[in-house]
This record gives structure tokens, sequence and C-alpha cells, in this order.
């Protein structure tokens, strides 16, 4: 990242500790000679005041005064009558207003030379002059105040002005040492300071790109109550949110995959079932046409083989009406509008009923049925009509598809609160392939040997629709030498 908020804070704060000490340099170098100045005139000032308002006094007083003055402040002191004679100089200690000999000598000479020069500014200002000279014997400056004391004796206070130029430059070099130092341990806090600040804005960065790509598993540990305490809340949130969103928008899709898949499927099934209902249908239609034609034009004269076209119209009749009494059934289930009329019942008498219906066609094939039971009876809670149906379309699948062997047994097992009736039949086994698609409408295995018993394809969609009515399973498992169809039912309280 080329432009971090840290960088730029860093940037930032580093160019004002810089700005800060190059200000205070520039300003050191222009202002501080001045200052110096201003201060030493004030103090020149003060101390003018101080002597004058205790000139009158005890003289014990004005000269302790005017020792502190020139021990504590480096003032200088030459207090002159109006014939310009010394009464006071602060380097002739002991002096006293009452017995000293007014005198002049050569150290307060050109003081004395400086205040002449002023006297008639003096004389009309009405208050203290403050002069700067420099003094040629000394090689120095001093800042002068020449005043007027009670109104006759004259006062010069003067005080040497150090060398304010090297003064300043030994503050700059100590202050640009110092700024250096500042500088230094400054932008180790700027650093410290900016990569606390900026890690949490780093961290809900990679918050926000594992959300760009639906990665919400991260949430930001919020530890404050400032902006970016509540910014991370709201970043939880809106993840929270998101992860609700994507997962209902998942769920939804799935869903509409789901119903697209289903209505796919219906819509196959539907134009596979127009075909089904075509084909089964388009078979008899073409014969009771065709028959019915060679009746009308009287293609045999004879009774006998009028009877048998009229047989064969009557036959594919009952099977056109077979059918469509099935599909009706079958739809009427499906779609939820038959109601079950259940009744508890022993279903090993309703077995032996179908047995009985099924007996001479057990016989004209030579079929051996045997029941195996546990008990020698169980009763069961179910529609007794559409057990039966389904019991007939098992029995009469197994027996439309058994072997050589000729062998059917019909198996009793209760667990739980159920009962399961298996339905065995020697035989081929399905393939793998096909033992889901049984149960699908006109879904035949082995469609040569369904034409040759007359079969629909409808039985075992009956049975599905009749189990699935009853909220019970049903199936289908290749065994060791046959089939084996069952269904579970629920056993009486």
């Amino acid at each position: 990242m080329r432009y971090s908020i840290r960088t730029k804070l860093f940037a930032a704060l580093g160019s004002l500790i810089l700005l800060f000490v190059v200000i205070s340099l520039l300003l050191n170098n222009l202002l501080m000679e001045k200052y110096y100045l201003y201060n030493k005139e004030n103090t020149l000032l003060e101390s003018y005041k101080t002597i004058n308002k205790l000139y009158n006094s005890d003289d014990d007083v004005l000269f302790l005064e005017m020792e502190k003055l020139e021990n504590s402040k480096g003032v200088y002191i030459i207090i002159l009558d109006k014939n310009f004679n010394t009464l006071f100089n602060t380097r002739q200690k002991g002096m006293n207003f009452k017995s000293v000999v007014p005198r002049r000598n050569m150290d307060n000479q050109r003081m004395i030379e400086s205040l002449l020069r002023e006297k008639d500014l003096l004389m009309n200002k009405n208050g203290p002059i403050v002069v700067k000279r420099w003094d040629s014997r000394l090689n120095a400056n001093f800042i002068n105040l020449f005043a007027v004391l009670n109104r006759e004796d004259f006062i010069i206070l003067s005080t040497p002005v150090a060398a304010i130029q090297e003064s300043v430059q030994i503050a700059n070099q100590f202050f640009l040492l110092t700024g250096l130092l500042t500088i230094l341990i400054g932008g180790l806090l700027i650093f410290f300071i900016t990569t606390r600040f900026t890690k949490p804005i780093l961290l809900l960065n990679d918050i926000a790109k594992r959300m760009a790509t639906l990665d919400f598993s991260q949430r930001y540990p919020v530890k404050t109550r400032d902006e970016i305490g509540h910014l991370g809340e709201s970043i939880n949130s809106l993840s929270e949110q998101l992860q609700k969103s994507i997962a209902e928008l998942k769920e939804a899709n799935e869903k509409l995959m789901e119903d697209i898949e289903k209505e796919r499927k219906i819509d196959e099934m539907r134009k596979e079932f127009i075909t089904n209902v075509s084909h089964e249908l388009k078979t008899p239609i073409a014969l009771i046409q065709g028959y019915a034609e060679g009746l009308m034009i009287n293609v045999n004269d004879d009774e006998e083989n009028k009877n048998y076209y009229c047989n064969v119209i009557m036959d594919e009749a009952y099977k056109m009406n077979r059918l469509v009494r099935q599909l009706l059934e079958l739809s009427q289930m499906e779609a939820g509008h038959v109601h079950l009329e259940k009744s508890e019942f022993d279903i090993f008498e309703l077995m032996e009923q179908v047995i009985k219906k099924n007996m001479l066609i057990l016989k004209e094939k030579d079929i051996r049925i045997h029941i195996e039971k546990e008990k020698d009876s169980i009763l069961v809670n179910a529609d007794y009509d559409k057990i039966e149906q389904v019991l007939m379309n098992y029995l009469n699948n197994a027996v439309n598809h058994a072997d050589q062997e000729r062998q059917i047994r019909v198996g009793v097992k209760c667990f739980g609160c159920k009962v399961r009736i298996s339905v065995y039949n020697s035989g081929q086994h399905i393939p793998k392939e096909s033992l889901e698609k049984v149960w699908t409408s006109f879904y035949k295995v082995d469609k040569a040997r369904t034409r040759m018993y007359g079969g629909t394809g409808l039985g075992l969609s009956i049975v599905r629709a009749i189990q699935e009515s009853h909220r019970n399973k049903y199936g289908v498992n290749n065994v060791e030498g046959g089939v084996e169809f069952w269904f579970d039912l629920d056993l009486a309280e």
C-alpha cells in the first residue's frame, strides 16, 4: 500500500514536529536579541523607580537597595549633583551623601559626558531617557538610563549588554540538539501510535475482503467505544446480515433448483405419460377399428367368425376400459382426492382371499405359493380395499414374472408398530438401474414379456400411490433366486 493512513499520519505528525523546531529556531534568531534588550531596559526603569522612591529616605536603606541592584541585576549606579559632581558611585563603597566631598574622576567621566549630551532632552522630557552606547575602551555595549532625582540631582544607571548574538547561537545549537532528539523520540512515538491506530483499520479491511469472497467467519473484536469500535460493530452486523441473507438465498436457490428439476421431471413424465397412453391405446383402437370394419363389410359370413370378431372387439374394449379406470384411479390418488376408509382387519384373512381369487391362474401356471408367518393372526389398521389392491398387484406381478421353478413366497414380519408384507417370486433379477424406475407409470423392464401377459405398467404405480397415501414405506429387492417386493402397514392398537 503506497499511501497508507499510517504513512500519512506519520508524515503529518512528523512534519508538525519539524515545523515546530524550525519556527522555534527562526523566532530565536529574529526575536531573542530584541526581547533581551527589552528586558534590560525594563530592569533599568524598575531600578530607577525604586531608587527615586527611596532617595529622600534613610541613607542606609538607600545604599542597601542600590547594592542589591548592583549585585543581583548588574546595574552600575552613579548619582550626580546639579554641577555634575559625583555624589554616589557603586564602585566606591561606603560613600555618604552628607559627608562625601563632591568630586570628579576618570571612572565616571564618560558617563557624565553622555549625560551632558542628553541634558537638554532630559530636562524637557520630564522623564528618564534610555540609550544604547558602545564603550570603545571596554569593547562592549552598554544600556544607559539618564534621569533626574528630586528635581535637581541626576542619576545614571548603566548595565552591560552581553554578547547576545553568541548567546543566541549557543541557544540555537542547544535547541537544535533538543529538536533533533524531539524529532527522534517523536518519530518513534508517532510510529507506535500510528501502528496502533491503523492496526484495527487493517483488520477491518481484511474482514471486508473476506466478506467480498463470501467468507463471513471472521468477526472484529470490539474493545473500544470510539468511532473504530462503532465501525467494527457495524461491520460485524453487516457480516451477520449478509451471511444470513446469502444463506437464505442459497436455500431459496436450492429449493428453486429442486422445483425446476421437479417441474422438468414432471414435464418429462407428462410427455412420457402421453406417449405411453397413446401407445397403449393405439393397438386396441386399431384392432377395434379393423374388426369393426370387417364386420361392417361382412368379411366373413359365418356366425363363428362374426363371434370371434365381436370377442376381439370386446376384449380390446375391456383392456382400454381397465387402462382408463387405472389411470383415473392413479390420478385421483396422486392428487390426494381419494379418502381412505381405514379399519382393523386380519392381514392373513385378506391374503387368503386374494390367493383364492387368483387360484385358477395359479393352478393354470402350476405355481406353488407359500405363506410364512410368525403368528396365526395379525390385526392391521388400513383401507381394506386399497391393501387388497396392493396385494393383488404384487401377486399378479409375481405370477407374471415367475421362472421355471414357479415359486411364490409371501412373508409377514412384525417390527415395532409396523408389519412388513413381502411377496417373493423366483426368477431373474431386476437390473439395478431399474429398481427405482419400476414405480413409474408405464415403465416396463421387459416390454415384450409385458405385452405377452397384457400388462399396462400401472400396477406398481398404483401400489406407490396407495402406500404414500397411507404414509408407509414400500420397495423391491433383488434376493437370492429371485425378486422380493414389500410394503409396510400399521399395526392395530
